[in-house]
């Protein structure tokens, strides 16, 4: 289910691929704002993850959201978001947008 995204993420403007260990990273301009599995999986399996940055109202939404995850990595603040269903798709599409613009 999550191999369809990395088509859709590349249309978004400025946007650039990189493998990644395992991974293919989406950046835009300099600033990596998305990771889709390629030969490793994240925690769980059927998850994407994504970089956000932003104040409480965005990371309260993030936080509500059974399907997602969160960790931080070298004070960054990291997101997966678990693909249960095909109804998922269009929610974590919505995530990745809004990923892709907070690094702008």
């Amino acid at each position: 289910m999550v191999g369809g995204f990395g088509r859709r993420v590349n249309y978004l403007p400025q946007v650039r691929p990189r493998v990644f260990f395992g991974f293919t990273a989406f950046y835009r301009d300099e600033k990596i704002f998305a990771l889709l599995p390629r030969t490793r999986v994240l925690e769980p399996p059927n998850a994407i993850a994504f970089k956000l940055a932003g104040g409480p109202c965005k990371l309260g939404v993030a936080g509500r959201d059974p399907r997602i995850g969160f960790t931080e990595l070298q004070k960054a603040r990291w997101f997966t978001f678990a693909l249960n269903t095909e109804a998922d798709i269009r929610d974590t599409l919505a995530w990745l947008i809004r990923a892709h613009e907070a690094a702008a």
